[in-house]
């Protein structure tokens, strides 16, 4: 076991500890500041620098992650908002969307609202990141050489005559890592074929985010979602700092996967070329998301880029439904998903990243409809 730039045994690790959580753990917590009150949290720590905030009654999602106190996430103005304050109705979605690294959309809708959103409650980007966690199992242990800090629940979105759906998540990393992992299963547990919409909004930050930033991506074909991002689109992958005014640009991706059907992307800021660079990165299989989103937005304190793999659009589920993309799970089906989010802190690990996405050129085309 490597750690603090030594080698370790485990025997040798717990003769120099009283409680593991000297170097790596999960504490859980309580927020208890104004409308975040009553929220359920767990804090994880790896003993390598990264740090990253589970919020157990917001859909496990992450509202913080930091490595060597270098923020990772993008923070809105809203900060962490109890489940109870959640507006279902059009665009309300905005008033307790906390941002931070990974926020998760669906699984009634993703992007823009039903219509009479009022009535079905299909808001923005749907109802699952405001579900709390049930079932909560934290876990601190050695497993063989690893210490493993994980946490655990389940989210279930259901009504009376309606939908009947589950989504587990484990939360994970360990000790020594600058890197852990999103393990989701989404089930139908009713008995009516239901379609469901998954979107993992990865909001990545300053000073992540900066000018001379760059996005790294297998991206094989990006088409800009309207005229707005029509205008600058040759610039989709790069980015500049904050803007008075900023209108958001949208672009869809066909990503490229890896043999392993894993496709990696990720966005580094200039500072490798001074010796000091930070980025960060997010890894997905390609067979559960599909779909990619690309949102840039650098506007002054709306200052982010969301990187956004999915398995469906954002313009709404009306939309997907016209053009027959739609996702169902049968009765008793369920998918797994799997994402992993880690720090890029060293040349190296910008060439390795450079290199997953080698071989491929992007092609701009003038709809997102051309490859969908």
């Amino acid at each position: 076991m490597g750690i603090y730039g030594k080698e370790y045994s485990v025997n040798d690790l717990r003769r120099r500890v009283g409680n593991m959580d000297q170097i790596a753990g999960v504490r859980v917590v309580q927020l208890d500041d104004g409308n975040e009150r009553p929220t359920r949290a767990a804090i994880l720590h790896t003993g390598a620098g990264l740090e990253i905030t589970v919020l157990l009654d917001r859909c496990l999602d992450i509202a913080t992650a930091s490595f060597d106190g270098q923020a990772m996430g993008w923070r809105s103005t809203t900060g962490d908002v109890a489940p109870q304050y959640y507006e279902a109705e059009g665009i309300r979605w905005l008033r307790n969307y906390f941002g931070g690294l990974v926020t998760t959309c669906g699984l009634n809708n993703v992007g823009a609202p039903e219509e009479g959103s009022e009535l079905s409650g299909n808001g923005l980007h749907g109802r699952i990141g405001n579900t709390p966690a049930r079932d909560v199992k934290v876990t601190q242990e050695w497993q063989g050489d690893d210490y493993i800090v994980s946490v655990e629940g389940t989210m279930r979105q259901t009504a009376l005559f309606h939908e009947n759906l589950t989504l587990t998540r484990r939360v994970h990393t360990k000790l020594g890592a600058k890197r852990f992992w999103i393990e989701d299963t989404i089930t139908n547990d009713g008995f009516t074929t239901t379609p469901y919409m998954l979107l993992y909004h990865c909001n990545f930050g300053w000073p992540v985010v900066d000018a001379g930033s760059e996005l790294i991506s297998p991206s094989r074909r990006v088409a800009p979602r309207d005229a707005i991002a029509q205008d600058g689109k040759a610039e989709w992958n790069r980015f500049h700092g904050p803007t008075h005014g900023y209108d958001e640009k949208v672009y869809f991706h066909d990503m490229a996967a890896a043999d392993d059907g894993f496709v990696t992307t990720g966005i580094v800021n200039d500072g490798f070329k001074r010796g000091k660079g930070f980025g960060a990165y997010v890894r997905y299989n390609q067979d559960a998301l599909p779909r990619f989103t690309e949102w840039k937005m650098l506007g002054e304190q709306d200052y982010v880029v969301g990187l956004e793999p999915c398995n469906c659009g954002v313009q709404g589920k009306h939309i997907d439904d016209e053009l027959g993309l739609l996702r169902q799970l049968e009765p008793g089906e369920h998918c797994e998903v799997s994402l992993e989010f880690g720090a890029i802190t060293t040349e190296a690990e910008v060439a390795t990243l450079r290199e997953q996405c080698s071989g491929v050129t992007p092609t701009l085309t003038e709809s997102y409809r051309d490859f969908v």
